[in-house]
């Protein structure tokens, strides 16, 4: 069992530092400049050996209305209410601000409860506005240094009564001698758990409807959505149910080219949502029905397919869309010429808004899945490689000598690789690979995941060895 800790604070904090501190990793993006966080963001954290999830926040901002501050309000409040208990934290080197007291105000009367946390403490520098926290009224301040690690088992120590209110932590539990210093927690199994939920994640170009289409995903309003362009920053991890089949969906920043890009947080979240590609396994790439498949969302498909992740293409606002079958011909032509890599990718129509078609989408990335790792037994892998050498043979190698393909293995899935044994495997012609590649996606039903084919010189390796 597990209890959820909840870390608010006004701007610029250092919330996001201290959530990286705690879930042992650079999940949030970090910058001086305040307001980077706008979503909430979940992560499993273990302080001490005790682990708990942790939920880093928007900067608290004294804000109504529908504005951008106010809806990040509203997502904190979310948060906040959530929790089994919230971190208060303060910057000691500033002291405490009106913001900070206004907001200690609010906490007081609500029924979640309140840690209160001095950050940046390393040194000299932040012991008066430590010692003027106490005039919050919120009990003794937990002085720690999120960017140092300092403090961390006086934080250990006031999240324990929670943790055990929560029935998150046994008494037999409480022996020191049980916990490990942080960062030394062992590393994750590298064998894949099957009971693990599916990595998929959500690209595309800025206000395509990425966190709508997220929010009717997860039938609740988690991600922040409004009409403003390049509201998402972080790449920020849900995990949900659908059907019975455990699922992490992953909304992350939009896209833009790579000429138009100056600012330093959106290069940060360009950056975040690359590699969140880098960990998927099926990424959802979400384009406007008003202009499918422009150079930007080819670029963006390339990428995904380069990685060798699954893709599942999700054409938003299709119930804009005046004549359909036009729109939908013309994405496909565009996508045999310009995607091969993938070919026979799936297309999904829907309305993030209404939520029309959403379900299918769920459907085929779980196909997708299923396709992404499929294994074919070696045995039929070669009758299928003897059919298509008799029906097309390779081309006859420099002096009319010929070649000689002798063996093909899948070496994984995820993406399906194989390795073709042969002659002097650099001298086939890539349009025969292709024309293996594609026979391949046809005889084995692999269509929209991309293939690897690693040529190898040698005989069968299977064959018997001569005495």
């Amino acid at each position: 069992m597990t209890f959820t800790v909840a870390i608010i604070g006004r701007p610029n904090v250092g919330k996001s530092t201290l959530f990286n501190r705690l879930v042992g990793r650079k999940l949030a993006i970090v910058h001086d400049q305040p307001g980077v966080t706008r979503d909430r963001r979940e992560g499993r954290a273990t302080l001490m050996g005790m682990e708990f999830r942790v939920v880093d926040t928007a900067g608290f901002e004294d804000d109504g209305g529908d504005s951008v501050e106010a809806r990040m309000r509203r997502q904190t409040d979310q948060a906040v209410t959530a929790a089994d208990v919230a971190l208060l934290l303060i910057d000691a080197r500033a002291g405490v601000t009106p913001l900070d007291r206004h907001f200690a105000d609010y906490l007081r009367r609500l029924p979640t409860p309140v840690i209160l946390v001095a950050n940046k403490c390393e040194g000299k520098a932040g012991a008066p506005g430590l010692y003027e926290a106490y005039g919050l009224g919120m009990g003794e301040p937990v002085p720690v240094s999120a960017e140092h690690g300092e403090g961390m088992y006086e934080l250990f120590e006031a999240l324990m009564p929670h943790a055990k209110a929560a029935g998150a932590l046994d008494d037999e539990d409480e022996d020191e001698d049980d916990f490990a210093p942080p960062g030394d927690e062992e590393a994750e199994d590298a064998e894949p758990d099957p009971g693990r939920p599916l990595t998929m994640v959500i690209v595309g170009r800025p206000n395509v409807g990425k966190s709508t289409l997220g929010n009717q995903l997860l039938g609740q309003d988690r991600l922040l959505t409004g009409p403003e362009a390049g509201l998402t920053r972080d790449a920020i991890a849900v995990e949900w149910e659908h059907k019975g089949r455990r699922l992490k969906l992953v909304d992350t920043a939009g896209l833009r080219k790579k000429a138009q890009i100056s600012d330093a947080i959106e290069k940060l979240s360009v950056g975040n949502t690359i590699e969140s590609i880098r960990m998927s396994e099926v990424v959802v790439l979400v384009m406007d029905a008003a202009a499918i498949l422009d150079k930007q969302d080819l670029t963006i498909a390339r990428l995904v397919v380069d990685e060798g992740r699954a893709l599942v293409i999700a054409i938003n606002k299709w119930d804009m869309v005046d004549d359909p079958q036009t729109a939908l011909k013309r994405l496909r032509d565009r996508l045999e010429t310009s995607l091969p890599q993938a070919k026979g990718v799936t297309t999904v129509t829907l309305s993030a808004l209404t939520g029309r078609g959403v379900d299918r989408l769920i459907d085929a990335v779980l196909e997708t899945w299923d396709t992404w790792n499929r294994r074919i037994p070696t045995a039929g892998l070669n009758r299928w490689l003897e059919e298509v050498i008799e029906r097309h043979p390779p081309p006859a190698l420099p002096g009319g000598r010929r070649y000689k393909i002798r063996y093909m293995t899948q070496a994984k899935a995820r993406p399906p690789t194989f390795v073709l044994f042969a002659t002097k495997p650099d001298q086939l012609p890539e349009s025969y690979i292709r024309y293996l590649i594609n026979g391949l996606r046809e005889a084995f039903k692999l269509p929209g995941v991309p293939i690897r084919l690693h040529m190898r010189a040698g005989k069968n390796p299977y064959a018997a060895k001569d005495k």
